[in-house]
């Protein structure tokens, strides 16, 4: 049976995507929060949907990794790594928002602070709940580990990110703040891979 536990990681993954995700669509369009009507659609619909969904995932993935931990810890990493992005994205969009600087060095920075802060994020969900690594001993050894896998996850986030937004010009009518979201975006690909292979089989193996 799906322990409790689980169904309360749910809810609470799910309010992290939806806040962040709000506060994003927020920034974009910034005319919907002069509305009452558009305050509830932005805000409270994803604050109520989100969590029910990502509960209605967990609740089918496990049905299905009954037999096979593996697609009950991946079905976890899905949600987890949605939250990742949600707050990667949130935090790199305030950024932009407070400075008004879009592209170059400060960018790259930007880029990173905001990594950082979904790689925090990430290490706690994944070890405490994805994989269940409750042990104490040997913390020490596991978080190098997972900074070494963070760092190579780092690396390609940051740098196919910055990659696109200094050296690629966007599509003509493409504002800036979009086209540096799709070079985020993009860089999320190999990401998921690099991160899930990382953390099961050399971060938190067991």
């Amino acid at each position: 049976m799906l322990k409790r536990s689980d169904l309360i990681n749910s809810v609470v993954i799910g309010l992290i995507i939806a806040i962040s995700g709000a506060f994003m669509l927020s920034v974009f369009n910034p005319g919907l929060l002069t509305h009452s009507p558009s305050i509830y659609i932005v805000w409270l619909a994803p604050i109520i949907s989100v969590p029910l969904i990502i509960v209605l995932w967990i609740s089918a993935v496990y049905r299905f990794g009954r037999k096979r931990r593996v697609l009950f810890q991946l079905g976890k990493f899905a949600p987890i790594g949605l939250s990742n992005t949600s707050i990667d994205f949130a935090v790199l969009n305030l950024l932009i928002f407070v400075s008004d600087v879009d592209k170059g060095l400060l960018f790259s920075v930007f880029k990173s602070v905001s990594f950082l802060c979904a790689t925090a994020n990430s290490y706690v969900w994944n070890k405490f709940w994805t994989f269940e690594s409750w042990e104490t001993r040997g913390m020490g050894k596991q978080f190098f580990r997972f900074l070494m896998v963070a760092g190579g996850g780092f690396v390609i986030n940051v740098s196919v990110a910055s990659l696109i937004v200094n050296f690629i010009e966007p599509a003509k009518g493409m504002s800036p703040v979009l086209w540096a979201n799709i070079g985020a975006f993009t860089s999320l690909a190999i990401l998921v891979i690099w991160d899930f292979t990382g953390y099961k089989f050399l971060v938190f193996k067991k």
